[in-house]
């Protein structure tokens, strides 16, 4: 088995539009928003039972306005005053919401009659993001009421959001070029041009005391939101001349600033899913005209995966609270209007496809280590799902399932902040096992000779050799040993098949399994000792040359050869063993006045008057057998946790020249560990049932579970190392 270390110190109809390949994320497409000239940006209440939205529908004001949708009655209402600009609302905890407006600029009135003028001549504006400097964030209940003011600063404050827990407010700001008369001319006029560009991320109370500015970075920095455990938050960063944008996240105050893309495009409205494994977000990589949803890991390891292929605008996408459906802005509607659309999420489909993208290269601040020290149920269990997922293919040791698993745990101990272990101070250590045999046809045979009569038997029909046979040749005397076993216990719980025979440089044959008719309690005990393996071992111990096995008369599968059934043991069995058919079974008895039927049915009772084993008369056995063992390779996956070194000196660091990586752990290092390969399609024979062959054998309890153990361990003391580095 490989093993992973962490070396510790440590409501409407379907749509045409959702193409095939949409449909690998989401299904059962609906749109949710009708009326207006547009609607768009919505999000969820805590509760999944509602959604609140922005929309330009009132006959007297051409702009937006801030409304709520009850998922459940199909009911909408105007939350806003009605007057003004709106934008960018969000749920709060219990009835309260937020959202931006302009509704106390004194000259709203007059802007909205100016613009629905302009409209009246029949002429359109390039949509484009107004940076009203009049806009301020406010709080009110569901229904409107309790309206209050939370930002009063000069200049654009807006695209708020809660915190998880309501008691926080991150939001976009360009209070910063405020008082304008601190400007340069040469930024004065940029405000004027390309106010996006004074942008940055703020935080403050709830009740709007206390705003701290998070970001300082020329361009504009917007579209912020809270990770779902509240520890994060995830905005959008474009550069200076407002055309390349990209999705970061860092902490609450602003520290551990990471890059999550670098899809050289306009990458913007990220959103958490609510698992924390991976965002969601709207990019222009196919040109202005046809903005698509994109998912990416949350720590940027891997390239994003792309997840709508419609023509047209497809952006600011959300999760429902439960991760189950996702709400987003599209222009798929019937008259081209960008609207709401809701759709069932695949969320396994979203975990195996992120995961397995190709990796991304120079991840900037990937290697990060994890915000909080808690293990997460949610995180646990999107790693066995990962793990366990089909395209994994059952991580077979060896196989491309096994490799991208490897790559997977090592890219989140990297980003847990563990240093490698491997070799050449990589996080893999490589191995060759032995990876299964075969069979040299021409060089395997068996013959009986009875008397002055001999019969050849063929290879893979009448006899097979066993993968843990020696190759030699072997020739004797035939003692049948009943079903070969050899179990202690005192009298009565014992079972020895070769007492009072002597089996010493002769051929042993013997029944596969164990007695067929005993108890459930005793079958459990015997199995203990019915491996092939260990039955041939135990012949070896007596001393005889070769076993042949087979398949009784009264077991599954009666007379069939058994199947090869490798099991990655590096050591052999010291003895020459195959299994044989019925046909080959019959020249033994020939002439004994015993038959392996009469004899099967005695022994499966444990009758202690049946007869056991006996040398079979006249009869002699001849084999040979050749097995290649064939070889493959694969990695282990190590990594450690770097306790505290003296200044100057780097984590994981060699302390001497041409130091191992294994050198560097201190003597209190602490090894963990789990190994995640698995069974694969069932490849090594061993531990399958009937019908399961050439199955995915999924391993998620088995393994995967285990490696996600370590992964969050990994990830937990890493954080903890953090937070209080003098434990370390």
């Amino acid at each position: 088995m490989k093993t992973i270390f962490a070396a510790l110190l440590i409501a409407a109809t379907g749509f045409a539009a959702e193409t095939n390949q949409e449909a690998r994320f989401f299904s059962n497409t609906r749109q949710l928003t009708f009326e207006g000239k547009r609607s768009g940006e919505g999000y969820f209440s805590p509760d999944g039972k509602a959604l609140i939205f922005q929309s330009e529908r009132d006959p007297e004001n051409p702009f937006y306005q801030i409304f709520l949708l009850n998922l459940e009655s199909g009911d909408t209402h105007r939350v806003s005053p009605g007057i003004g600009k709106t934008t960018c609302a969000f749920f709060g905890s219990g009835d309260e919401v937020l959202f931006a407006s302009t509704h106390l600029d004194p000259n709203a009135r007059a802007k909205q009659k100016a613009e629905l003028e302009f409209r009246a001549t029949g002429k359109e504006r390039r949509y484009s993001w107004d940076y009203d400097d009049q806009i301020d964030l406010f709080a009110a209940c569901r229904d409107g009421t309790n309206l209050r003011q939370l930002t009063t600063s000069p200049g654009y404050d807006a695209e708020g959001a809660f915190s998880p827990d309501g008691k926080q407010i991150v939001f976009s700001s360009l209070r910063a070029a405020y008082p304008t008369n601190k400007l340069s001319s040469a930024d004065l006029k940029r405000l004027e041009t390309d106010p996006a560009y004074f942008g940055d991320i703020y935080i403050m109370n709830a009740d709007g005391s206390a705003p701290r500015r998070l970001t300082q970075e020329p361009g504009y920095d917007g579209g912020p939101f809270f990770s779902p455990d509240g520890a994060r938050i995830v905005w959008r960063h474009f550069n200076t001349n407002g055309v390349i944008a990209d999705v970061f996240t860092m902490r609450l105050d602003g520290s551990d600033k990471r890059r999550v893309t670098d899809f050289k495009c306009m990458s913007w409205a990220p959103y958490f899913h609510p698992s924390g494994r991976y965002l969601i977000f709207t990019a222009n990589k196919l040109g202005f005209a046809n903005f698509e949803l994109f998912i990416v890991e949350a720590n940027g390891a891997h390239d994003p995966v792309r997840v709508t292929f419609t023509d047209g605008f497809d952006g600011l996408p959300v999760f429902s609270p439960d991760g189950k459906k996702l709400a987003w802005t599209s222009g798929r509607s019937s008259d081209g209007k960008s609207q709401i659309f809701l759709a069932d999420w695949n969320h396994i489909a979203a975990l195996v496809d992120v995961s397995g993208a190709p990796a991304r290269a120079n991840i900037v601040h990937a290697s990060a280590v994890p915000a909080t020290s808690d293990i997460s149920v949610a995180t646990l269990s999107n790693d066995v799902v990962y793990l366990a997922s089909e395209k994994l293919e059952g991580r077979f040791t060896g196989s491309k399932g096994a490799e991208l698993a490897a790559e997977f745990i090592a890219q989140r101990l990297q980003a847990a902040g563990l240093q490698p272990v491997g070799d050449s101070n990589t996080f893999f250590q490589r191995f060759e096992f032995n990876s299964g045999v075969r069979v040299i046809t021409n060089e395997n045979s068996l013959l009986i000779r009875r008397s002055d009569e001999t019969t050849e038997f063929r290879v893979d029909e009448d006899f097979r050799p066993l993968a843990f046979s020696d190759n030699g040749k072997a020739e004797g005397e035939v003692v049948f040993v009943g079903y070969g076993l050899s179990v202690p216990g005192k009298l009565g719980e014992g079972y020895d098949s070769y007492a009072g025979l002597d089996v010493s440089n002769k051929v042993v044959l013997a029944l596969r399994y164990v007695p067929e008719e005993v108890e459930p309690k005793r079958r459990q005990e015997l199995n203990r000792y019915a491996g092939l393996r260990y039955k041939a071992m135990i012949a070896r111990e007596h001393g005889a040359r070769a076993i042949l096995f087979v398949t009784g008369p009264s077991s599954p599968n009666p007379g069939v050869l058994t199947s090869i059934e490798y099991d990655n043991s590096v050591a052999g069995s010291g003895i020459i063993a195959a299994s044989i058919t019925s046909n080959a079974v019959t020249p033994l008895f020939a002439g004994t006045g015993r038959d392996l039927k009469t004899l099967q049915a005695n022994l499966d009772k444990e009758n202690p008057h049946a007869e056991g084993g006996f040398t079979l008369t006249n009869v002699a056995v001849r084999i040979a057998a050749s097995l290649e063992r064939l070889k493959k390779s694969d990695r282990n996956v190590l990594a450690y946790l770097p306790p505290q070194r003296a200044p100057g000196i780097l984590p994981g660091s060699p302390s001497e020249p041409g130091e191992t990586p294994w050198a560097r752990l201190h003597s209190e290092t602490i090894l963990v560990g789990a190994h995640y390969d698995h069974l694969g399609y069932g490849e090594s024979g061993a531990m399958l049932r009937q019908g399961e062959e050439k199955k995915i054998h999924f391993g998620a309890d088995d393994n995967a579970s285990g490696t996600a153990v370590i992964l969050a361990l990994a990830e937990s003391l890493a954080a903890e190392r953090v937070k209080n580095p003098a434990a370390f």
